[in-house]
């Protein structure tokens, strides 16, 4: 029999009515969507004849999973990348040509914002041998190169298609008037090796760590010309150290380096002053070096690589070549101290760069010397990194770019 209870149980809305209310049933909501895979491209170090240049590969944010590398551009030896600002309707790819030979090259190519595909579009000589680092500035009106052995720096236009100049501007860094001494290590300190060229976050000055002669140059920019203004060179005070790669914190007033000789953390105070008329980039060391490495490892059989610092600005990670291994450290908001939170193998051999993914939730590593990039899981609140929880085969990864 079809009894009133029966009803209202089949029926719920109506039993609800009966007490003064109205339920209707609910619309269901329809999922959301996860978001898109992100593009990565990998530069390779195609002297061993295996890899051929920079690979490209789509990272799922969601699982933290990288597809298998697809080789995207055949160019030779691509150790460092670096992109056009974002919003730009045509962007551009810029790859060293890092070879030890003074004819070494700048290559651009464009990239297709559907598929991620790249064309080359250009090639101009980096302005010595053995190009390390290349970045750009976030007008798109400047791009900067460190040639590690050809103790130079030389700045480029970026033309109105995306390709750069011819360079415009050469520091020689043998010039020891201008950028000091050689350090003491001869073996790794014998002539000025500028390793990397960073750009304040103000986009008006250059940083350019030298490892050769344990200096920070600062480099005032003059972004419509590429011209750089005389130099300016900063010590951390202790010989030797070789310093690699800095990068600021997103408060922008502190900067961190990481030295690869002696593999410490430097911890810098950045002021820049404004009205001047040649305004000056200045870095002041807190004399407060961290090592990377463990206590019981030799100092002698690592070389420290990377550094990388969480968008919140509470973590900063760095990366050992010897010890294979990847290190957190927490920093203090209001002094900027660093403090040891965790040391994990880096799941491969000779970690010499890795990178953040725009979520914060993963870090991409990759292993020079194990031809592997592995995916580590990051957890944002403890900053504390757990995995390998992929391991992608790629013979000699230098660096990852996300795009």
């Amino acid at each position: 029999m079809f009894t009133r209870r029966r009803f209202l149980v089949i029926f719920p809305a109506f039993a609800a009515s009966a007490h003064g209310q109205t339920i209707w049933p609910l619309k269901k909501k329809k999922p959301v969507p996860p978001p898109p895979p992100l593009n990565v491209y990998i530069g390779t170090d195609t002297s061993k004849g295996i890899s051929k240049g920079i690979y490209q590969s789509h990272f799922d944010t969601t699982k933290g999973q990288l597809t298998a590398p697809v080789l995207a551009a055949t160019t030779a030896r691509p150790s460092f990348l670096a992109v056009t600002p974002v919003g730009q309707q045509r962007r551009s790819l810029y790859a060293v040509n890092a070879i030890n030979d003074p004819a070494a090259t700048a290559t651009t190519f464009v990239i297709d914002l559907k598929t991620g595909a790249l064309k080359q579009t250009g090639q101009v000589p980096s302005g010595g041998a053995g190009p390390a680092c290349i970045s750009v500035d976030d007008t798109g009106h400047s791009a900067f190169v460190a040639n590690y052995f050809g103790s130079c720096v030389c700045s480029f236009r970026i033309q109105p298609d995306g390709t750069l100049s011819q360079p415009v501007d050469r520091m020689d860094f043998k010039d020891h008037k201008k950028f000091g001494g050689l350090g003491p290590v001869s073996a790794r300190q014998d002539i000025p090796h500028p390793h990397s060229a960073t750009i304040s976050p103000d986009n008006r000055f250059l940083l350019v760590c030298d490892l050769g002669t344990d200096h920070i140059t600062v480099f005032l920019i003059h972004p419509e010309t590429g011209q750089l203004s005389d130099p300016h060179t900063f010590t951390n005070g202790h010989p030797g150290c070789g310093p690699r790669h800095v990068v600021f914190h997103p408060n922008g007033r502190w900067v961190y380096g990481i030295n690869e000789i002696d593999s410490t953390l430097d911890h810098y105070l950045w002021t820049a002053t404004r009205f001047s008329e040649t305004p000056q980039g200045l870095l002041v060391n807190t004399n407060t070096p961290v090592k990377t490495i463990a206590a019981d490892f030799p100092a002698d059989k690592n070389t420290a690589a990377e550094l990388a610092i969480s968008s919140d600005g509470l973590f900063l990670y760095a990366s050992n070549r010897g010890e294979d291994s990847l290190v957190v450290f927490s920093i203090a908001p209001k002094q900027g101290k660093l403090d040891f939170v965790q040391r994990i193998s880096c799941g491969g051999k000779t970690p010499r760069h890795f990178t953040i993914d725009p979520t914060n939730q993963w870090l991409l590593c990759g292993n020079q010397d194990s031809a592997t990039i592995t995916i580590f899981r990051r957890d944002t609140v403890t900053g504390k990194l757990s995995g390998p929880t992929q391991t992608v085969p790629l013979d000699s990864p230098l660096i990852t770019l996300f795009v």
